[in-house]
C-alpha cells in the first residue's frame, strides 16, 4: 500500500521506489498487477509434474463418483510414467473430488415441526440386568422436545405397542404422525424402494388416531431428534467407565432410574429451542388427540382377570402375578419361550409386571417373590381365637398369654379346657391378670396343660425370681454335690 501511495503521488516508477524504499522492479510489478485487476498477493501457478495427468485424475474421479483413493490413483500414475511425490497426487485428487462434489452437493430444506404433529421413537441397547440384555424405548415429541425413555426386555411388536401406549398416555394425547425407522415390526417388506407397513402396526395407528411413517435414507433431520435422545439415554443410563454408574440390582431399579432421568432432562432448558420441554408439553397437549380408554389389546395379547390367589390362567396353566393386581385386567402374550404379563400401572401407563417360562398343564409357574407374606409357600393356616360367649371373652381378655395357651392347648388335645379356662379367670380376678397371663404364656411354651399346672406356675412366679432371671439347667450341668468340702481332711 505504501508503494501504491507513492506511485499515485508521483506517477513515476523511479520516484515511487525512492519514497517507499522498495526496488523499482518490485514497484513496476505491483503497479502492473493492479492495472490488470489482479491480486498482488496471488502468485502465478508454476508448472508441476502432475499437470499432464490432471485430466486422467478427473476421469477416474468421475468414473468412481469421487470414491477413488489417492494412493490407488498414485499407483496408476506411476505405471503411466509419473515421477512426482504421493503428496502432489493426494492434493490433485482432493482438488478433483472437491470440484466433482461442488456440482453434485445434496441440499435439503430444514424441518420445522408443528405442535401436535410428530412423535419420533427408536430403540437403543440398554444395560444388562442379571446378565440379561435389555433395550431402551426412546420417544421424542418434536415440537416440545419432550422425551420418554422406557426399559424393556425385547423389541417385539407387542412390546412396541405397549411402549407406544405408555408414551402417549404419559404425554397426555396422540399426535398426528408417528415416525420411526424401517424395523421389521413396522415395515414388513420393501417393493421397488417403497416400504410395506406391517398390518398390526397400521391397526394400532388407526386405533390411536395416528399415521405411522418411516424415515427415508439420507435424510439427516427426519429422525435426528430421537437419535439424540437415544445417545443421551445410553450415555447416562448404561453403566460405562465414563459415567462410573454401578450395575443395576434389578429391572425395577432400571425402570425407576429411567423415569427419574426423564423428569430431570424434561425440566432442563433445551439448548436448541431455549424452552423447558415440560412447560412446552402443556402447550402442545392442547393440540393432541384424545386417547382411547383401553390399550390396543390385539398386539398386547389376550386379556385375563387376576384371581384372588394372584394368578392368571393361560392355556390351562396358572402363572403368578405381583401383589396389587387382584380383580384387574392384564394382557398376556407369548414371546419366544416366555409368557409376558402386562398391566396398567397406577399412573395409567402399561407396564410389564411379570415374565414366566411357558409351561404345560400340571406345572404351574409360581414365583416366591410374588408372595412376600408367604416366604415358604402356602403353609397350614393357624386359626385365630374368636370368642363367642362371655366365658371365652373373659378368658381371652386376660392377655396374649391366654390366646397362646388356647392356641396350643387345642391342637395338643388338652382335656377339660373350658374348666381350666374358668379356673384361670378366677385366678386372674384374685391375683391379677398380668401374673396369670404370664403363667399361661409359660404353660403354653412348656406344653403344660394339666389341672394343677397353672396354679403351680403362678406359685412359682410368686416365690421366685422373674421369668427373665430364671436359670434353665441343661445336660451340661449336674445336680450331684461336689467333693470340694472333703479336700480339707487330713490337712
Amino acid at each position: 500500500m505504501k508503494i501504491f501511495e507513492a506511485y499515485d503521488l508521483t506517477k513515476t516508477i523511479h520516484s515511487a521506489a525512492q519514497l517507499s524504499g522498495a526496488d523499482p522492479k518490485t514497484v513496476k510489478r505491483y503497479v502492473e498487477l493492479r492495472q490488470l485487476g489482479l491480486n498482488p498477493y496471488e502468485r502465478a501457478a508454476r508448472p508441476k509434474l502432475i499437470d499432464p495427468f490432471l485430466e486422467k485424475i478427473e476421469e477416474w474421479v468421475e468414473a468412481s463418483k469421487a470414491k477413488i483413493r489417492a494412493d490407488v490413483a498414485h499407483d496408476k500414475l506411476i505405471a503411466m510414467g509419473y515421477r512426482g511425490s504421493p503428496r502432489s497426487t493426494r492434493r490433485a485428487v482432493n482438488a478433483a473430488k472437491a470440484a466433482w462434489r461442488a456440482g453434485r452437493r445434496r441440499t435439503y430444506r430444514p424441518w420445522i415441526p408443528e405442535p401436535g404433529m410428530w412423535l419420533q421413537f427408536d430403540w437403543g441397547e440398554g444395560p444388562r440386568v442379571g446378565g440379561r440384555r435389555t433395550w431402551l424405548w426412546c420417544a421424542w415429541l418434536a415440537w416440545s422436545k419432550f422425551r420418554v425413555v422406557i426399559p424393556v426386555w425385547d423389541c417385539t411388536l407387542g412390546t412396541l405397542v405397549s411402549c407406544l401406549d405408555s408414551t402417549l398416555r404419559r404425554i397426555g394425547g396422540a399426535p398426528t404422525y408417528v415416525l420411526t425407522d424401517n424395523a421389521k415390526t413396522v415395515t414388513s417388506d420393501h417393493v421397488a424402494g417403497i416400504a410395506v407397513r406391517h398390518p398390526q402396526i397400521l391397526a394400532a395407528g388407526r386405533y390411536y388416531g395416528c399415521t405411522v411413517e418411516t424415515c427415508v435414507p439420507y435424510d439427516p433431520e427426519s429422525k435426528g431428534g430421537v437419535e439424540a435422545t437415544v445417545r443421551l439415554a445410553k450415555a447416562d443410563l448404561v453403566p460405562t467407565e465414563a459415567n462410573l454408574r454401578s450395575q443395576y440390582g434389578g429391572f425395577a431399579e432400571l425402570a425407576e432410574q429411567c423415569r427419574t432421568w426423564c423428569e430431570k432432562i424434561n425440566a432442563r432448558r433445551h439448548r436448541g429451542s431455549g424452552q423447558i420441554p415440560a412447560e412446552q408439553l402443556l402447550i402442545e397437549q392442547q393440540t393432541l388427540h384424545v386417547l382411547p380408554a383401553e390399550p390396543f389389546a390385539l398386539a398386547l395379547g389376550e386379556q385375563r382377570i387376576v384371581y384372588d390367589d394372584q394368578t392368571i390362567s393361560f392355556a390351562s396353566v396358572r402363572y403368578s402375578t405381583p401383589p396389587g393386581h387382584v380383580d384387574t385386567k392384564v394382557w398376556v402374550r407369548v414371546v419366544g419361550e416366555e409368557l409376558v404379563i402386562t398391566a396398567r400401572a397406577a399412573g395409567g401407563e402399561l407396564a410389564e409386571i411379570a415374565r414366566h417360562r411357558v409351561s404345560v398343564p400340571g406345572n404351574p409357574q409360581i414365583l416366591a417373590e410374588h408372595y412376600p407374606h408367604h416366604p415358604n409357600g402356602r403353609s397350614i393356616h393357624q386359626p385365630k381365637p374368636r370368642p363367642r360367649n362371655e366365658a371365652e371373652v373373659a378368658f381371652l381378655g386376660i392377655g396374649p398369654g391366654a390366646k397362646r395357651w388356647l392356641t396350643e392347648a387345642g391342637p395338643a388335645g388338652a382335656a377339660r379346657i373350658r374348666a381350666k379356662m374358668a379356673r384361670a379367670v378366677e385366678l386372674a380376678a384374685v391375683l391379677g391378670a398380668e401374673r396369670v397371663d404370664e403363667a399361661l404364656g409359660l404353660a403354653a411354651i412348656a406344653g403344660r396343660f394339666a389341672d394343677d399346672d397353672l396354679p403351680a406356675i403362678v406359685d412359682h412366679l410368686s416365690d421366685h425370681r422373674a421369668v427373665g432371671e430364671l436359670v434353665r439347667a441343661d445336660e451340661r450341668h449336674s445336680a450331684q454335690p461336689g467333693t470340694a468340702s472333703w479336700q480339707a481332711l487330713g490337712q
